[in-house]
């Protein structure tokens, strides 16, 4: 009777611990399984400048998303971002969404400065203002080989 017992007890343990790397791995990965808070939406820019998937879209110094995704637009020869954005934090359709560094060469991340419409954009929708990322490399090139203009 004994030997069941310890049985059952070392069963619900590794059926607990199961369950545990399950939902860590669902964490962990950002996975989302049921439902989703976010909404997505889409912005052209020129150059992304280095600007990678998952980085933080910020709107007021507070992160309000991530980059899902970035590709190219073969139709305008665009960089094409994806941004999810958190549910319940309006983005407006006049709204600049501009890439910035955090710190002098630290990592990209989207900042969107809201704008003064009431029109508010939706799931899919496209963020058409926008300013690309400063390429700190051809900046210094400039300066080092006297192309800067004063």
């Amino acid at each position: 009777m004994k030997k069941y017992s310890m049985e059952t007890v070392v069963g619900i343990f590794i059926f607990i611990g199961l369950i545990c790397v399950g939902y860590l791995t669902v964490k962990l990965g950002k996975m989302e399984l049921v439902g989703s808070n976010f909404y997505t939406i889409y912005a052209n820019f020129e150059s992304v400048g280095g600007l990678k998937k998952d980085s933080s879209v910020k709107m007021a110094g507070v992160e309000i998303g991530r980059v899902s995704d970035v590709s190219l637009d073969v139709e305008n020869l665009n960089a094409r971002i994806a941004m999810k954005i958190q549910k319940g934090i309006p983005v407006q359709d006049d709204a600049i969404a501009s890439i910035r560094t955090s710190g002098l060469i630290g990592d990209k991340f989207v900042s969107i400065s809201p704008g003064g419409s009431d029109e508010l954009l939706q799931d899919g929708d496209l963020l058409t203002d926008t300013e690309p990322a400063i390429d700190i490399e051809s900046l210094i090139s400039k300066y080092v080989f006297g192309d800067v203009k004063k």
